[in-house]
Protein backbone atom coordinates (compact mmCIF):
# COMPACT_ATOMS: atom_id res chain seq x y z
CA UNK A 1 0.00 0.00 0.00
CA UNK A 2 3.00 2.31 0.02
CA UNK A 3 3.35 3.16 -3.65
CA UNK A 4 -1.12 4.01 -3.26
CA UNK A 5 -0.20 6.77 -0.66
CA UNK A 6 2.84 7.78 -2.13
CA UNK A 7 0.23 8.46 -5.34
CA UNK A 8 -2.65 9.91 -3.03
CA UNK A 9 0.69 11.99 -0.92
CA UNK A 10 1.49 13.85 -4.68
CA UNK A 11 -1.98 13.90 -5.66
CA UNK A 12 -4.74 13.74 -2.81
CA UNK A 13 -7.20 15.25 -5.72
CA UNK A 14 -7.04 11.55 -7.26
CA UNK A 15 -8.40 10.04 -3.50
CA UNK A 16 -11.19 12.74 -3.54
CA UNK A 17 -12.47 11.44 -7.07
CA UNK A 18 -11.91 7.78 -6.85
CA UNK A 19 -14.16 8.37 -3.71
CA UNK A 20 -16.87 9.82 -6.24
CA UNK A 21 -16.88 7.20 -8.88
CA UNK A 22 -16.44 4.17 -6.65
CA UNK A 23 -19.36 5.84 -3.97
CA UNK A 24 -21.58 7.14 -7.13
CA UNK A 25 -21.21 3.22 -8.66
CA UNK A 26 -22.08 1.41 -5.11
CA UNK A 27 -24.98 4.08 -4.50
CA UNK A 28 -26.59 2.61 -7.56
CA UNK A 29 -26.69 -0.64 -6.18
CA UNK A 30 -29.83 -2.11 -4.77
CA UNK A 31 -29.73 -4.27 -1.98
CA UNK A 32 -33.66 -5.18 -1.94
CA UNK A 33 -35.75 -2.43 -1.72
CA UNK A 34 -32.35 -0.48 -0.14
CA UNK A 35 -30.39 1.89 -2.06
CA UNK A 36 -27.40 3.44 -0.46
CA UNK A 37 -26.80 6.73 -2.85
CA UNK A 38 -24.09 8.36 -4.26
CA UNK A 39 -23.78 10.49 -1.47
CA UNK A 40 -23.41 7.61 1.21
CA UNK A 41 -21.68 5.76 -1.07
CA UNK A 42 -18.88 8.49 -1.56
CA UNK A 43 -18.24 8.52 2.46
CA UNK A 44 -18.11 4.58 2.59
CA UNK A 45 -15.19 4.40 0.13
CA UNK A 46 -13.81 7.81 1.38
CA UNK A 47 -13.25 6.05 4.67
CA UNK A 48 -11.74 3.19 2.98
CA UNK A 49 -9.56 4.85 0.96
CA UNK A 50 -8.50 6.82 4.16
CA UNK A 51 -7.14 4.00 5.73
CA UNK A 52 -4.29 4.25 3.32
CA UNK A 53 -3.40 7.62 4.64
CA UNK A 54 -4.70 10.77 2.82
CA UNK A 55 -4.26 14.55 3.79
CA UNK A 56 -6.82 16.79 2.12
CA UNK A 57 -6.80 20.59 2.70
CA UNK A 58 -9.62 21.71 4.86
CA UNK A 59 -10.06 24.39 2.35
CA UNK A 60 -11.45 22.08 -0.24
CA UNK A 61 -14.21 21.11 1.56
CA UNK A 62 -15.05 24.52 2.63
CA UNK A 63 -15.49 25.46 -1.45
CA UNK A 64 -17.37 22.70 -1.83
CA UNK A 65 -19.88 22.89 0.55
CA UNK A 66 -20.28 26.64 -0.50
CA UNK A 67 -21.40 25.61 -3.78
CA UNK A 68 -23.38 23.10 -2.28
CA UNK A 69 -25.32 24.97 -0.28
CA UNK A 70 -25.17 28.30 -2.05
CA UNK A 71 -27.17 26.38 -5.35
CA UNK A 72 -29.63 25.01 -2.80
CA UNK A 73 -30.58 28.55 -1.74
CA UNK A 74 -30.46 30.00 -4.86
CA UNK A 75 -32.74 27.47 -6.05
CA UNK A 76 -35.33 27.93 -3.80
CA UNK A 77 -35.10 31.25 -2.40
CA UNK A 78 -38.66 32.45 -4.06
CA UNK A 79 -40.04 29.83 -2.48
CA UNK A 80 -38.42 30.23 0.50
CA UNK A 81 -39.60 33.83 1.20
CA UNK A 82 -43.23 33.04 0.25
CA UNK A 83 -43.21 30.60 2.96
CA UNK A 84 -42.00 32.34 6.07
CA UNK A 85 -44.86 33.20 8.11
CA UNK A 86 -47.04 31.47 10.35
CA UNK A 87 -47.17 28.39 8.22
CA UNK A 88 -43.34 28.10 9.39
CA UNK A 89 -44.34 27.17 13.14
CA UNK A 90 -44.19 23.46 12.51
CA UNK A 91 -40.15 23.47 11.26
CA UNK A 92 -39.42 25.81 14.05
CA UNK A 93 -41.30 23.07 16.67
CA UNK A 94 -39.58 20.62 14.64
CA UNK A 95 -35.45 22.21 15.05
CA UNK A 96 -36.36 22.35 18.99
CA UNK A 97 -37.71 18.43 19.48
CA UNK A 98 -34.77 17.50 17.93
CA UNK A 99 -32.51 19.76 19.74
CA UNK A 100 -33.51 19.01 23.28
CA UNK A 101 -34.39 15.04 22.59
CA UNK A 102 -30.61 15.04 21.37
CA UNK A 103 -29.53 16.75 24.38
CA UNK A 104 -31.87 14.72 26.57
CA UNK A 105 -30.09 11.70 24.62
CA UNK A 106 -26.38 12.61 25.39
CA UNK A 107 -26.66 13.46 29.27
CA UNK A 108 -28.88 10.19 29.64
CA UNK A 109 -26.42 7.71 27.98
CA UNK A 110 -23.17 9.94 29.36
CA UNK A 111 -24.42 9.14 33.05
CA UNK A 112 -25.01 5.39 32.42
CA UNK A 113 -22.05 4.65 30.72
CA UNK A 114 -19.92 7.20 33.43
CA UNK A 115 -18.52 9.38 30.11
CA UNK A 116 -16.91 12.17 31.28
CA UNK A 117 -17.41 15.77 30.39
CA UNK A 118 -15.62 15.67 27.22
CA UNK A 119 -16.18 12.40 25.39
CA UNK A 120 -19.92 13.15 26.41
CA UNK A 121 -19.47 16.30 24.34
CA UNK A 122 -17.34 14.86 21.68
CA UNK A 123 -20.27 12.60 21.61
CA UNK A 124 -22.68 15.09 20.78
CA UNK A 125 -20.39 17.14 18.24
CA UNK A 126 -19.97 13.94 15.67
CA UNK A 127 -23.50 12.17 16.37
CA UNK A 128 -25.31 15.34 15.75
CA UNK A 129 -22.81 16.90 12.79
CA UNK A 130 -22.32 19.89 14.53
CA UNK A 131 -19.03 20.65 14.97
CA UNK A 132 -19.60 24.06 16.36
CA UNK A 133 -20.26 22.32 19.48
CA UNK A 134 -16.53 21.02 19.60
CA UNK A 135 -15.42 25.18 19.80
CA UNK A 136 -18.56 26.00 22.63
CA UNK A 137 -17.98 22.95 25.25
CA UNK A 138 -13.72 22.97 24.54
CA UNK A 139 -14.57 26.68 25.99
CA UNK A 140 -17.17 25.65 28.68
CA UNK A 141 -14.61 22.98 30.24
CA UNK A 142 -12.24 25.72 29.93
CA UNK A 143 -13.61 27.50 32.40
CA UNK A 144 -14.54 24.60 34.94
CA UNK A 145 -11.67 26.06 36.99
CA UNK A 146 -10.22 22.36 36.83
CA UNK A 147 -6.61 21.67 36.27
CA UNK A 148 -4.72 22.48 33.36
CA UNK A 149 -4.11 19.17 32.77
CA UNK A 150 -7.52 17.84 33.01
CA UNK A 151 -8.35 20.23 31.06
CA UNK A 152 -6.10 19.15 28.30
CA UNK A 153 -7.53 15.69 28.48
CA UNK A 154 -10.98 16.72 28.44
CA UNK A 155 -11.12 19.05 25.48
CA UNK A 156 -8.97 16.28 23.97
CA UNK A 157 -11.73 13.52 24.63
CA UNK A 158 -14.29 16.13 22.83
CA UNK A 159 -11.90 15.73 19.68
CA UNK A 160 -11.53 11.56 19.87
CA UNK A 161 -15.62 11.54 21.04
CA UNK A 162 -16.03 13.76 17.46
CA UNK A 163 -13.81 11.64 15.39
CA UNK A 164 -15.66 8.29 16.52
CA UNK A 165 -19.13 9.33 15.54
CA UNK A 166 -19.05 11.52 13.53
CA UNK A 167 -18.81 9.25 10.39
CA UNK A 168 -21.91 7.70 11.57
CA UNK A 169 -23.93 10.86 12.37
CA UNK A 170 -23.77 11.79 8.30
CA UNK A 171 -24.36 8.14 7.17
CA UNK A 172 -27.12 7.32 10.01
CA UNK A 173 -28.98 10.54 9.22
CA UNK A 174 -28.96 9.27 5.33
CA UNK A 175 -30.28 5.72 6.84
CA UNK A 176 -33.10 8.04 8.77
CA UNK A 177 -33.87 10.32 6.30
CA UNK A 178 -33.56 8.54 3.62
CA UNK A 179 -35.31 4.78 4.16
CA UNK A 180 -36.66 4.59 7.12
CA UNK A 181 -39.10 7.81 6.94
CA UNK A 182 -40.81 6.68 3.63
CA UNK A 183 -41.56 3.35 5.46
CA UNK A 184 -43.00 4.78 8.72
CA UNK A 185 -44.95 7.17 6.30
CA UNK A 186 -45.94 4.68 3.62
CA UNK A 187 -45.00 6.96 0.75
CA UNK A 188 -42.27 7.36 -1.14
CA UNK A 189 -40.58 10.80 -1.26
CA UNK A 190 -40.48 10.83 -5.07
CA UNK A 191 -44.46 10.12 -5.29
CA UNK A 192 -44.86 12.81 -2.78
CA UNK A 193 -42.45 15.36 -4.19
CA UNK A 194 -44.03 15.23 -7.15
CA UNK A 195 -47.61 15.78 -5.51
CA UNK A 196 -46.39 18.86 -3.97
CA UNK A 197 -44.96 20.35 -6.94
CA UNK A 198 -48.25 19.65 -8.65
CA UNK A 199 -49.73 21.42 -6.22
CA UNK A 200 -47.61 24.69 -6.72
CA UNK A 201 -47.83 24.47 -9.89
CA UNK A 202 -51.80 24.99 -9.44
CA UNK A 203 -52.90 22.48 -12.40
CA UNK A 204 -50.35 24.13 -14.90
CA UNK A 205 -48.94 20.77 -16.93
CA UNK A 206 -45.24 20.64 -16.68
CA UNK A 207 -43.48 18.74 -19.27
CA UNK A 208 -40.22 17.48 -18.84
CA UNK A 209 -36.71 17.65 -21.39
CA UNK A 210 -37.67 16.01 -24.69
CA UNK A 211 -41.66 15.86 -23.70
CA UNK A 212 -44.41 18.13 -25.96
CA UNK A 213 -47.85 17.57 -25.95
CA UNK A 214 -49.59 15.19 -28.34
CA UNK A 215 -52.26 18.13 -29.48
CA UNK A 216 -50.43 21.73 -28.58
CA UNK A 217 -52.55 24.10 -27.92
CA UNK A 218 -50.74 26.77 -30.39
CA UNK A 219 -51.05 25.57 -33.80
CA UNK A 220 -49.87 26.27 -37.75
CA UNK A 221 -52.24 25.23 -40.65
CA UNK A 222 -51.61 26.27 -44.42
CA UNK A 223 -54.62 26.20 -46.21
CA UNK A 224 -55.52 27.04 -49.84
CA UNK A 225 -58.34 29.80 -50.78
CA UNK A 226 -61.57 28.56 -52.12
CA UNK A 227 -64.47 29.31 -49.81
CA UNK A 228 -62.68 32.26 -48.27
CA UNK A 229 -62.00 34.55 -51.69
CA UNK A 230 -62.95 37.82 -51.72
CA UNK A 231 -62.73 38.17 -48.18
CA UNK A 232 -60.22 40.46 -46.30
CA UNK A 233 -57.89 39.26 -43.80
CA UNK A 234 -59.33 41.43 -41.17
CA UNK A 235 -62.96 39.59 -42.06
CA UNK A 236 -61.34 35.89 -41.76
CA UNK A 237 -59.72 36.68 -38.43
CA UNK A 238 -62.42 38.41 -36.75
CA UNK A 239 -64.82 36.05 -35.75
CA UNK A 240 -62.38 34.15 -33.67
CA UNK A 241 -62.96 34.73 -29.92
CA UNK A 242 -60.25 36.10 -27.23
CA UNK A 243 -60.04 32.62 -26.31
CA UNK A 244 -59.58 31.01 -29.54
CA UNK A 245 -57.85 34.12 -31.49
CA UNK A 246 -55.93 32.87 -34.74
CA UNK A 247 -54.16 35.11 -37.30
CA UNK A 248 -52.94 34.92 -41.19
CA UNK A 249 -49.46 35.07 -41.07
CA UNK A 250 -48.14 34.63 -44.84
CA UNK A 251 -50.32 34.99 -47.85
CA UNK A 252 -48.71 33.20 -51.49
CA UNK A 253 -50.43 34.60 -54.72
CA UNK A 254 -49.26 32.81 -58.33
CA UNK A 255 -45.98 31.65 -56.29
CA UNK A 256 -45.06 34.79 -54.66
CA UNK A 257 -45.29 35.98 -51.46
CA UNK A 258 -47.24 39.41 -50.79
CA UNK A 259 -47.16 41.70 -48.14
CA UNK A 260 -50.00 40.96 -45.38
CA UNK A 261 -52.49 43.35 -44.22
CA UNK A 262 -55.74 43.78 -42.64
CA UNK A 263 -57.67 44.92 -45.36
CA UNK A 264 -55.84 42.51 -47.87
CA UNK A 265 -58.67 40.69 -49.99
CA UNK A 266 -58.16 36.91 -50.70
CA UNK A 267 -58.31 35.48 -53.95
CA UNK A 268 -59.33 32.15 -55.34
CA UNK A 269 -55.97 30.03 -55.29
CA UNK A 270 -54.11 32.20 -52.67
CA UNK A 271 -52.27 29.47 -49.87
CA UNK A 272 -52.01 30.90 -46.75
CA UNK A 273 -50.61 30.20 -43.19
CA UNK A 274 -52.79 30.54 -40.61
CA UNK A 275 -51.13 30.40 -36.48
CA UNK A 276 -53.14 30.79 -33.26
CA UNK A 277 -54.97 28.72 -30.64
CA UNK A 278 -56.06 25.39 -31.94
CA UNK A 279 -59.71 25.49 -31.33
CA UNK A 280 -59.57 28.78 -33.63
CA UNK A 281 -57.73 27.49 -36.40
CA UNK A 282 -60.04 24.35 -36.71
CA UNK A 283 -63.10 26.09 -36.74
CA UNK A 284 -62.21 28.72 -39.24
CA UNK A 285 -60.68 25.72 -41.79
CA UNK A 286 -64.11 25.25 -43.80
CA UNK A 287 -64.67 28.82 -44.13
CA UNK A 288 -61.22 28.74 -45.89
CA UNK A 289 -60.43 25.81 -47.81
CA UNK A 290 -59.13 22.77 -47.71
CA UNK A 291 -55.73 22.17 -46.02
CA UNK A 292 -52.46 21.54 -47.32
CA UNK A 293 -49.56 19.17 -46.17
CA UNK A 294 -46.73 21.93 -47.28
CA UNK A 295 -46.37 24.76 -49.88
CA UNK A 296 -43.02 26.34 -50.77
CA UNK A 297 -41.95 29.20 -48.52
CA UNK A 298 -44.61 29.20 -46.16
CA UNK A 299 -42.30 28.31 -43.31
CA UNK A 300 -41.68 30.63 -40.97
CA UNK A 301 -39.99 30.78 -37.59
CA UNK A 302 -42.20 31.25 -34.30
CA UNK A 303 -40.33 31.85 -31.10
CA UNK A 304 -41.36 31.61 -27.44
CA UNK A 305 -40.00 34.56 -25.20
CA UNK A 306 -40.34 34.75 -21.12
CA UNK A 307 -40.69 38.90 -20.78
CA UNK A 308 -40.50 40.73 -16.85
CA UNK A 309 -43.36 42.92 -16.34
CA UNK A 310 -42.57 46.54 -15.06
CA UNK A 311 -44.62 48.92 -17.25
CA UNK A 312 -46.84 50.79 -15.31
CA UNK A 313 -49.60 50.87 -17.33
CA UNK A 314 -49.64 47.07 -16.67
CA UNK A 315 -48.83 46.46 -12.99
CA UNK A 316 -51.42 46.53 -10.40
CA UNK A 317 -54.03 45.62 -13.45
CA UNK A 318 -56.09 42.76 -13.91
CA UNK A 319 -55.89 40.46 -16.58
CA UNK A 320 -59.39 41.61 -18.08
CA UNK A 321 -58.43 45.21 -17.86
CA UNK A 322 -55.06 44.23 -19.63
CA UNK A 323 -56.88 42.98 -23.01
CA UNK A 324 -59.94 45.75 -22.62
CA UNK A 325 -57.25 48.30 -23.08
CA UNK A 326 -54.76 46.37 -25.34
CA UNK A 327 -55.67 47.84 -28.83
CA UNK A 328 -56.28 45.16 -31.66
CA UNK A 329 -53.18 46.30 -33.91
CA UNK A 330 -50.35 45.63 -30.82
CA UNK A 331 -52.17 42.46 -29.62
CA UNK A 332 -52.41 41.11 -33.26
CA UNK A 333 -50.01 37.85 -33.68
CA UNK A 334 -48.94 37.55 -30.50
CA UNK A 335 -50.11 34.63 -28.27
CA UNK A 336 -49.96 34.47 -23.92
CA UNK A 337 -48.94 31.01 -23.13
CA UNK A 338 -48.48 31.39 -19.40
CA UNK A 339 -47.06 33.47 -16.59
CA UNK A 340 -45.47 33.14 -13.44
CA UNK A 341 -45.04 34.76 -10.06
CA UNK A 342 -41.94 33.81 -8.26
CA UNK A 343 -41.69 30.59 -10.83
CA UNK A 344 -45.14 29.47 -9.66
CA UNK A 345 -47.81 29.62 -12.51
CA UNK A 346 -50.69 32.09 -12.25
CA UNK A 347 -54.05 31.21 -13.40
CA UNK A 348 -54.96 33.06 -16.86
CA UNK A 349 -58.07 34.04 -14.96
CA UNK A 350 -59.83 37.24 -15.91
CA UNK A 351 -59.56 39.04 -12.16
CA UNK A 352 -55.64 37.47 -11.82
CA UNK A 353 -53.80 40.56 -10.93
CA UNK A 354 -50.41 41.53 -12.47
CA UNK A 355 -47.66 42.25 -10.08
CA UNK A 356 -43.74 43.61 -10.77
CA UNK A 357 -41.60 41.19 -11.01
CA UNK A 358 -44.54 38.89 -13.16
CA UNK A 359 -43.09 37.28 -16.06
CA UNK A 360 -45.64 36.53 -18.67
CA UNK A 361 -44.64 33.96 -21.84
CA UNK A 362 -45.34 34.80 -25.32
CA UNK A 363 -45.94 33.38 -28.43
CA UNK A 364 -45.46 34.74 -32.44
CA UNK A 365 -42.89 35.87 -34.75
CA UNK A 366 -39.42 37.61 -33.08
CA UNK A 367 -40.61 40.75 -35.26
CA UNK A 368 -44.24 40.71 -33.49
CA UNK A 369 -42.39 40.12 -29.81
CA UNK A 370 -40.04 42.89 -30.16
CA UNK A 371 -42.99 45.31 -31.10
CA UNK A 372 -45.12 44.01 -28.11
CA UNK A 373 -42.38 43.32 -25.68
CA UNK A 374 -41.57 47.38 -25.14
CA UNK A 375 -44.85 48.19 -23.72
CA UNK A 376 -44.56 45.08 -21.32
CA UNK A 377 -40.80 44.89 -19.89
CA UNK A 378 -37.91 43.48 -20.46
CA UNK A 379 -37.11 40.15 -22.53
CA UNK A 380 -35.37 37.19 -20.61
CA UNK A 381 -32.61 36.16 -23.42
CA UNK A 382 -32.26 32.67 -22.76
CA UNK A 383 -28.56 31.76 -22.71
CA UNK A 384 -26.96 28.76 -21.01
CA UNK A 385 -23.78 31.02 -20.04
CA UNK A 386 -23.44 31.21 -15.90
CA UNK A 387 -23.74 34.87 -14.73
CA UNK A 388 -20.31 34.67 -12.64
CA UNK A 389 -19.96 37.76 -11.60
CA UNK A 390 -23.83 37.76 -9.50
CA UNK A 391 -22.94 34.81 -8.39
CA UNK A 392 -19.09 35.53 -7.03
CA UNK A 393 -20.78 38.01 -5.31
CA UNK A 394 -23.48 36.13 -3.91
CA UNK A 395 -20.63 33.14 -2.45
CA UNK A 396 -18.47 36.00 -1.25
CA UNK A 397 -21.28 37.81 0.63
CA UNK A 398 -22.13 34.32 2.53
CA UNK A 399 -18.92 33.66 3.64
CA UNK A 400 -18.84 37.15 5.26
CA UNK A 401 -21.91 36.64 6.62
CA UNK A 402 -20.43 32.89 7.70
CA UNK A 403 -18.04 35.25 9.53
CA UNK A 404 -19.70 37.04 12.23
CA UNK A 405 -20.11 35.83 15.19
CA UNK A 406 -22.62 37.00 18.08
CA UNK A 407 -22.06 36.35 21.83
CA UNK A 408 -24.81 35.42 24.19
CA UNK A 409 -22.94 35.38 27.26
CA UNK A 410 -19.67 33.69 26.45
CA UNK A 411 -20.88 31.66 23.70
CA UNK A 412 -20.41 32.08 20.32
CA UNK A 413 -23.38 31.67 18.21
CA UNK A 414 -22.11 31.55 14.10
CA UNK A 415 -24.36 30.32 11.28
CA UNK A 416 -20.28 29.38 9.46
CA UNK A 417 -19.87 29.46 5.81
CA UNK A 418 -22.39 26.83 5.29
CA UNK A 419 -25.37 29.00 7.00
CA UNK A 420 -24.09 32.66 5.12
CA UNK A 421 -23.69 30.41 2.01
CA UNK A 422 -27.04 29.03 2.24
CA UNK A 423 -28.62 32.57 3.68
CA UNK A 424 -26.85 34.57 0.80
CA UNK A 425 -28.56 31.95 -1.61
CA UNK A 426 -32.06 32.42 -0.67
CA UNK A 427 -31.66 36.15 -1.29
CA UNK A 428 -29.61 36.05 -3.95
CA UNK A 429 -32.14 33.91 -5.72
CA UNK A 430 -35.54 36.17 -4.74
CA UNK A 431 -33.64 39.15 -6.23
CA UNK A 432 -33.12 37.07 -9.36
CA UNK A 433 -36.45 36.40 -9.48
CA UNK A 434 -37.67 39.64 -9.30
CA UNK A 435 -34.92 41.06 -11.68
CA UNK A 436 -34.40 38.04 -14.21
CA UNK A 437 -32.13 39.94 -16.76
CA UNK A 438 -29.21 38.81 -14.49
CA UNK A 439 -28.29 36.44 -12.11
CA UNK A 440 -28.99 33.53 -14.54
CA UNK A 441 -27.66 30.02 -13.61
CA UNK A 442 -28.97 27.60 -16.04
CA UNK A 443 -29.88 24.60 -14.57
CA UNK A 444 -27.41 22.10 -15.49
CA UNK A 445 -24.95 24.50 -13.99
CA UNK A 446 -26.79 24.73 -10.77
CA UNK A 447 -27.53 20.98 -10.97
CA UNK A 448 -23.66 20.41 -11.18
CA UNK A 449 -22.80 22.63 -8.17
CA UNK A 450 -25.34 21.05 -6.11
CA UNK A 451 -24.32 16.77 -6.82
CA UNK A 452 -20.28 17.69 -6.93
CA UNK A 453 -20.23 20.43 -3.79
CA UNK A 454 -22.07 17.81 -1.46
CA UNK A 455 -20.68 14.70 -2.76
CA UNK A 456 -17.22 16.16 -2.70
CA UNK A 457 -17.29 17.88 0.82
CA UNK A 458 -18.75 14.35 2.28
CA UNK A 459 -16.10 12.64 0.39
CA UNK A 460 -13.30 15.28 1.83
CA UNK A 461 -14.70 14.62 5.22
CA UNK A 462 -14.48 10.55 5.23
CA UNK A 463 -10.59 11.00 3.41
CA UNK A 464 -10.01 13.48 6.70
CA UNK A 465 -11.57 11.58 9.47
CA UNK A 466 -11.97 7.83 8.50
CA UNK A 467 -8.43 6.57 9.51
CA UNK A 468 -8.86 8.42 13.06
CA UNK A 469 -11.93 6.88 13.63
CA UNK A 470 -11.23 3.80 12.88
CA UNK A 471 -8.06 3.41 14.57
CA UNK A 472 -9.51 5.27 17.99
CA UNK A 473 -12.57 2.57 17.42
CA UNK A 474 -9.66 -0.35 17.44
CA UNK A 475 -7.97 0.83 20.47
CA UNK A 476 -10.85 2.40 22.31
CA UNK A 477 -13.27 -0.49 22.11
CA UNK A 478 -17.18 -0.17 20.21
CA UNK A 479 -18.30 1.65 23.04
CA UNK A 480 -18.40 5.14 22.02
CA UNK A 481 -19.09 4.82 18.54
CA UNK A 482 -22.28 2.34 20.06
CA UNK A 483 -23.45 5.27 21.99
CA UNK A 484 -22.60 7.82 18.56
CA UNK A 485 -24.94 5.54 16.71
CA UNK A 486 -27.88 5.95 19.59
CA UNK A 487 -27.46 9.57 19.58
CA UNK A 488 -27.57 9.62 15.81
CA UNK A 489 -30.82 7.46 15.22
CA UNK A 490 -33.08 8.28 18.67
CA UNK A 491 -33.15 11.75 18.39
CA UNK A 492 -34.31 11.51 14.70
CA UNK A 493 -36.77 9.28 15.54
CA UNK A 494 -38.48 10.89 18.16
CA UNK A 495 -38.81 14.01 15.82
CA UNK A 496 -39.88 12.05 12.99
CA UNK A 497 -43.16 10.80 15.31
CA UNK A 498 -43.33 13.89 16.93
CA UNK A 499 -43.52 15.48 13.48
CA UNK A 500 -45.78 12.87 12.27
CA UNK A 501 -48.68 12.67 14.80
CA UNK A 502 -48.37 16.16 16.79
CA UNK A 503 -47.36 18.89 13.54
CA UNK A 504 -49.55 16.62 11.58
CA UNK A 505 -46.57 16.40 8.92
CA UNK A 506 -48.45 14.38 5.62
CA UNK A 507 -46.07 14.99 2.73
CA UNK A 508 -42.82 12.59 2.68
CA UNK A 509 -40.91 14.57 0.81
CA UNK A 510 -41.26 17.66 2.77
CA UNK A 511 -40.99 16.06 6.19
CA UNK A 512 -37.63 14.91 5.14
CA UNK A 513 -36.46 18.23 4.23
CA UNK A 514 -37.55 19.83 7.06
CA UNK A 515 -36.21 16.49 9.28
CA UNK A 516 -32.63 16.47 8.35
CA UNK A 517 -32.73 20.21 8.17
CA UNK A 518 -33.62 20.22 11.60
CA UNK A 519 -30.14 18.08 12.20
CA UNK A 520 -28.29 19.79 9.93
CA UNK A 521 -27.49 16.68 7.83
CA UNK A 522 -26.64 18.08 5.07
CA UNK A 523 -25.38 14.51 3.32
CA UNK A 524 -29.20 13.48 3.90
CA UNK A 525 -30.44 16.41 2.38
CA UNK A 526 -28.54 15.63 -0.47
CA UNK A 527 -30.00 12.18 -0.89
CA UNK A 528 -33.46 13.33 -0.35
CA UNK A 529 -33.58 16.30 -3.44
CA UNK A 530 -31.50 12.97 -5.47
CA UNK A 531 -34.87 11.30 -4.40
CA UNK A 532 -37.51 13.88 -4.64
CA UNK A 533 -35.96 14.93 -8.43
CA UNK A 534 -37.41 18.09 -7.44
CA UNK A 535 -36.40 21.21 -4.85
CA UNK A 536 -39.60 20.94 -2.46
CA UNK A 537 -37.79 19.75 0.39
CA UNK A 538 -35.82 22.52 0.17
CA UNK A 539 -38.11 25.16 1.69
CA UNK A 540 -38.45 23.03 5.05
CA UNK A 541 -35.09 22.56 5.13
CA UNK A 542 -33.75 26.00 4.70
CA UNK A 543 -36.00 26.86 7.99
CA UNK A 544 -34.92 24.28 9.79
CA UNK A 545 -30.92 24.21 9.20
CA UNK A 546 -30.64 28.05 9.96
CA UNK A 547 -32.36 26.98 13.40
CA UNK A 548 -30.09 23.84 14.00
CA UNK A 549 -27.46 25.50 13.49
CA UNK A 550 -28.15 28.26 16.64
CA UNK A 551 -29.88 25.71 18.45
CA UNK A 552 -27.38 22.56 18.44
CA UNK A 553 -24.56 24.91 18.76
CA UNK A 554 -26.17 25.44 22.25
CA UNK A 555 -25.77 22.01 23.33
CA UNK A 556 -22.14 22.68 23.56
CA UNK A 557 -22.17 24.04 27.12
CA UNK A 558 -25.08 22.34 28.44
CA UNK A 559 -23.53 18.71 27.66
CA UNK A 560 -20.83 20.12 29.51
CA UNK A 561 -22.86 21.33 32.94
CA UNK A 562 -24.95 18.46 32.77
CA UNK A 563 -23.33 15.36 31.48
Amino acid sequence: MVWLHEIFRQSPEIALFLSLAGGYAIGKVQFGKFQLGGVAGSLLVAVLISQVGVSVDNGVKSVLFALFIYAVGFESGPQFFRSLGRQSLREIAMAVVLALSGLLTVIVLARMFGLDKGLAAGIAAGGLTQSAIIGTASAAIGKLGLAADEVQRLQGNVAVGYAVTYIFGSFGAIIVCVNILPKFMGRSIRDDAMKAEAELLAGAQVFGPGEVPAAPDLVGRIYRVTSAAGKTIAQIEGPTTRDAPMTIERVKRAGALIGVQPDLRLESGDVILVVGRRAGVVSSAQGIGPELQSSDGMDLVIVTRDITINSPALVGKTVAEIRAATADDLRHGIYVTGIKRADKPLPLLPDTRIETGDVVSLYGTDQDLQRVAKSIGTVIVPSDKTDFVFHGFGIVAGLLIGLAVIRIGSIPLTLGSGGGALLSGLLFGWYRSRNLAIGNMPTAASTLLRDLGLAGFVAVVGLQSGLQAVQTIATSGLSIFLIGVVVTILPLLITMVFGRYVLKYDNTAIFAGALSGSRSANPAFGEILDKAGNTIPTTPFAITYALANVFLTLLGPLVVAFA
